[in-house]
């Protein structure tokens, strides 16, 4: 079987770049040689590759935390778990953030931590609360959710993501944690589940479910945004490697017509693998050049990721 031929960036942008276009705009983005030599998040993409920053904000919301009601964190940076305290700051233009959704919806939290969503687009400030009367988020009363960062820390220079979750006592930022979000979700709000609310990371299963939500995110997850955001072509072929290895794997395990990754079960695992696919075809494989094939083009994924979609609460 031929190997399909893989875009190279350089490649992409030619071919997005109208002819009309004045050439000044595209020596933006091509160099001199005509590679890429500019990446979207410059600072994240040191050599080429890039290399997702670390979470600031990684306190915890905890079942046993030493805080009382309306108290800060304790010594261990745990919040207490509090019903009508916190407000989970989403995007339904982030992959990240979509889990994070998708897991507070399943397990019934949406009476016991409010919901925020910014806009899609970000200008150069980040995320906006522009789809709020006024353009600020009625409960924390701020524009930008940098405000909510920079209140927390002063000295943050970083980029601002969502997921978060702000205390809206205070205003300060708990957590941008999103791997540990969505397990705290379902493993330290037991309390304020709703009830026949599925365990999507049950005990027994945890060793496993790890291990192949980290294959995921590092091949598949991350990898699309290491194939779409390098900014040479070694980078982008191991990115663009990694997604399609991947895949293949994934195609082979669920080929049995299991219904889930773990079989009938609903698992951590399948919110992750799942707002991967849901991008795939409309952004993935033109815009970030991840273009072997689509999702729709591999049986056993395409059904897969249908049977997500019709699941209530995705």
């Amino acid at each position: 079987m031929t190997r399909p031929t893989r875009s190279r960036p350089a490649d992409a942008l030619r071919a997005a770049v109208p002819t009309g276009e004045p050439r000044a705009a595209r020596v933006i983005a091509l160099g001199h040689s005509g590679a890429m030599t500019t990446a979207q998040f410059a600072h994240e993409t040191p050599a080429g590759e890039f290399v997702r920053q670390v979470n600031r904000f990684t306190d915890r919301i905890t079942r046993d935390s030493d805080s009382g009601p309306g108290e800060g964190p304790d010594a261990l940076g745990r919040w207490p778990v509090e019903s009508g305290r916190y407000r989970l700051v989403w995007s339904r233009a982030c992959p990240w953030a979509h889990r994070a959704r998708i897991v507070w919806g399943l397990l019934g939290l949406t009476e016991v931590i409010s919901l925020a969503t910014v806009d899609p687009i970000r200008d150069e400030d980040g995320w906006r609360f522009t789809l709020d009367p006024g353009g600020r988020d009625p409960v924390l009363g701020i524009k930008y959710l940098a405000e909510a960062y920079l209140a927390t820390d002063p000295s943050f220079a970083g980029r601002v993501t969502v997921p978060a979750i702000i205390d809206t006592l205070s205003g300060y930022v708990v957590t941008n944690d999103y791997p540990q979000i969505t397990l705290d979700l379902s493993t330290e709000w037991v309390a304020h589940h709703r009830a026949g609310a599925p365990d999507l990371y049950p005990v027994a299963q945890r060793p496993e479910i790890d291990a192949l939500m980290l294959e995921v995110f590092t091949d598949l997850n991350d990898g699309v945004y290491r194939a779409g955001f390098a900014s040479t072509q070694e980078a982008y072929e191991t990115g663009y490697d990694a997604v399609f290895r991947r895949l293949d794997v994934l195609e082979d395990r669920l080929c049995d017509s299991r219904r889930f990754l773990f079989g009938d079960r609903l698992t951590e695992a399948d919110v992750r693998l799942f707002t991967t696919l849901v991008r795939f075809d409309a952004v993935y494989h033109n815009h970030f050049r991840c273009n072997r094939n689509k999702i729709t083009e591999m049986p056993a994924l395409w059904a897969y990721a249908r049977r997500g979609f019709q699941t209530s609460g995705f």
